[in-house]
C-alpha cells in the first residue's frame, strides 16, 4: 500500500506539489492522472525517496521508502526509462541493481524471459528503441517480485502487442494483491485498466474514486433519444425533472432534408425511466440510447481549471492564457 499524507513540495517560488494526501490499495490497477505541470512526476519522485518534500510523508508498506532495506523487494518503479548507462547491456544493467538488493542472479534471467528481452539481452542499452528501453525499466520493477509496482508511462513507444502486455500484466499484479499505480497520458488505455483512479491539478487533489464513479460523475452523460413526437415528449420530460436539450443534426446543418426531428440528449432520468414516461402518454420512441462519457472527455471537464499549458486559437502555446 502507499499512502501520501499532507504531501506538499516547494521550488523556490512554485508550489509543484500543495498538501497532497491519498492512498493507493492492494488488489486494484489506480491510474495516476493530471495535467503536464500538474505535478504527477514530482509526487511519483517523493514516494520513491529521489526528492525530499518540503512537508508531509509518502509511505510504501508503512515506510519511507528511502528506510527499505531491500527497497526493490518491496517497490518497483519505472520512472524513467532512458536514466540507464548506454554502454552497459540490458543483462549488466539488471545485474547491478540486482547485486545492490541480493537478489540472485538468476531473477535477472527470469525478468528478460517475462518481458521478452532475453535475445537482445547482451546488446547496449545505447541501441536500443523507445519501446526495448520500456520493456528493460519493467524488467527492473519486477526484479525483486515487489508488492507495490509504479509505472510512468509504461505503454510509451509500444508496439500493440507490447501495449496489450503491459495490461495484461497489471491486470495480473493487481489481481494477485499487489498495489499498482500508474500515471499515463493515454485515456483510452487508462479507461480500459484502472479500477481506481487519482487526478490531481496544479498539485492539488481533483479525484480520488472509482472508474465507474468517476466517469458517472461527468455532465457529458445522458440519453440519446429520437422521436416523432419532439415537443410532447420534452414536455413530459421537463415536467419529470429532466434537462433536455436537441443535438445537432448533421444532415440538417449540411441543409438536407431530414425525416424526423434531431435527436434530444437527456440527462437526470436513465432510458428505462424516459421509456416509461414516453410509452405511459403514447409516445414512439424510435431510439433511446445511455449516451457514456469517455475517460478523455471526464479528465477534460474536471481538469479545465487547471490545464498550465494550453493551446491559443492561433495555434501558439499559451501559459495561463499569456503566449509563450
Amino acid at each position: 500500500m502507499i499512502e501520501v499524507k499532507g504531501l506538499s513540495k516547494r521550488y523556490g517560488d512554485k508550489i509543484a506539489v500543495d498538501d497532497l494526501s491519498f492512498t493507493v490499495r492492494p488488489g486494484l490497477v489506480t491510474g495516476f492522472l493530471g495535467p503536464n505541470g500538474a505535478g504527477k512526476s514530482t509526487t511519483l519522485r517523493m514516494i520513491v525517496g529521489l526528492d525530499q518534500p518540503t512537508s508531509g510523508t509518502a509511505t510504501v508498506c508503512g515506510r519511507p521508502y528511502r528506510e527499505l532495506a531491500r527497497p526493490l523487494c518491496t517497490a518497483g518503479a519505472l520512472l524513467e526509462a532512458k536514466a540507464v548507462h548506454s554502454g552497459r547491456t540490458a543483462r549488466e544493467h539488471l545485474r547491478g541493481l540486482a547485486a545492490s538488493n541480493r537478489l540472485p542472479k538468476r531473477r535477472v534471467d527470469e525478468v528478460l524471459e517475462l518481458v521478452g528481452l532475453t535475445d537482445p539481452a547482451r546488446r547496449r542499452v545505447g541501441g536500443f528503441s523507445l519501446g526495448m528501453g520500456q520493456r528493460l525499466g519493467i524488467a527492473a520493477a519486477l526484479l525483486g517480485d515487489p508488492e507495490v509496482i509504479i509505472l510512468d508511462e509504461p505503454v510509451n513507444g509500444l508496439d500493440p502487442e507490447g501495449i496489450q502486455w503491459v495490461r495484461e500484466f497489471m491486470r495480473g499484479m493487481a489481481d494477485d494483491g499487489r498495489t499498482v499505480l500508474v500515471s499515463s497520458h493515454l485515456m483510452s488505455e487508462m479507461q480500459d485498466t484502472a479500477d481506481h483512479l487519482i487526478v490531481i491539478g496544479r498539485g492539488r487533489l481533483a479525484a480520488d474514486s472509482s472508474m465507474a464513479d468517476f466517469l458517472a460523475r461527468s455532465s457529458h452523460n445522458g440519453v440519446v433519444v429520437r422521436t416523432p413526437h419532439t415537443a410532447q415528449l420534452v414536455s413530459v420530460l421537463r415536467s419529470s425533472g429532466a434537462t433536455v436539450d436537441a443535438l445537432v443534426d448533421r444532415e440538417r446543418e449540411r441543409g438536407h432534408d431530414a425525416v424526423e426531428e434531431p435527436p434530444l440528449i437527456v440527462k437526470g432520468l436513465d432510458a428505462r425511466r424516459i421509456g416509461e414516461l414516453a410509452g405511459q402518454n403514447g409516445l414512439w420512441l424510435h431510439e433511446l440510447a445511455p449516451q457514456r462519457v469517455s475517460l478523455q472527455e471526464a479528465f477534460m471537464e474536471l481538469t479545465a481549471d487547471a490545464v498550465e499549458y494550453r493551446v491559443g486559437r492561433r495555434g501558439a502555446a499559451e501559459h495561463n492564457g499569456v503566449a509563450v
